[in-house]
């Protein structure tokens, strides 16, 4: 045997198969409500609370975004992500003595920079997962990429295209599955097998970013445990 061949009578070479090992699938990240450090949280803090039998990490506005349309993000202190998996279980509602419009907003903001001064997020509405009104439950997922892209310019430059309808619940928690490959992400929501909603031109491009929790300030926003698996 000599390399990859071997010689057998008459001068004849025989040449061992190739074979192929696929590299191995890198590990999920767990991180626990417990146990989550955050490098920046905007707008707001967080606490570590037990919400409907679970930990859970509760996103609280700071006192002066009262009365003001602003989001918190908390970013997590950890590796960037540029394609992966995220996995995690949400709940989110209206906090008490919120205007009548206010719907919940809260969701995961993924490839965000290091100040959360830019991000892509995909976001649920609750309270429009099962209103009478079939316009508002077309509206219960969203995507938007701040700061450029918000939820008004999107609908307004291509309706329907960044938002879909799902079924959902204030209060309940809530499965939600982020898979994001190159320019392409997709939100997976309450163990689906088909994706929710299909984003296939991420504002920010292809780069790598930090993962987040986000809610807008009028949430009562609540996550549980987070998986990360890097692709």
């Amino acid at each position: 045997m000599r390399g990859m061949f071997a010689r057998f009578g008459l001068g004849v070479i025989i040449s061992a198969p190739l074979t192929f090992v696929a590299p191995a699938p890198q590990p999920g990240v767990v991180i626990r409500p417990d146990s989550a450090h955050f490098s920046k949280v905007l707008n707001g803090h967080t606490e570590v609370v037990t919400y409907r039998g679970r930990r859970a990490i509760k996103l609280v506005p700071s006192p002066e975004t009262a009365g003001k349309d602003e989001d918190m993000l908390a970013i997590l202190d950890g590796k960037e992500l540029k394609d992966g998996t995220i996995d995690v279980d949400v709940a989110g509602a209206p906090r008490p003595g919120m205007p009548p419009d206010s719907r919940g907003f809260i969701g995961i903001a993924f490839r965000t920079g290091e100040q959360g001064e830019w991000s892509e997020v995909f976001y649920l509405r609750p309270t429009n997962g099962r209103s009478d009104d079939q316009l508002r439950r077309n509206h219960s997922v969203q995507y938007v990429s701040h700061p450029s892209f918000t939820w008004h310019r999107l609908r307004t430059e291509a309706p329907g295209v960044y938002e879909s309808n799902v079924d959902l619940q204030p209060t309940v928690w809530t499965p939600m599955r982020i898979v994001v490959l190159g320019t392409t992400a997709r939100l997976y929501v309450n163990g689906a097998k088909q994706p929710t909603l299909i984003v296939n031109d991420l504002k920010h491009g292809d780069g790598a970013g930090r993962v987040g929790l986000w809610a807008h300030v009028e949430t009562d926003a609540y996550f549980g445990a987070m998986t990360i698996t890097p692709k």
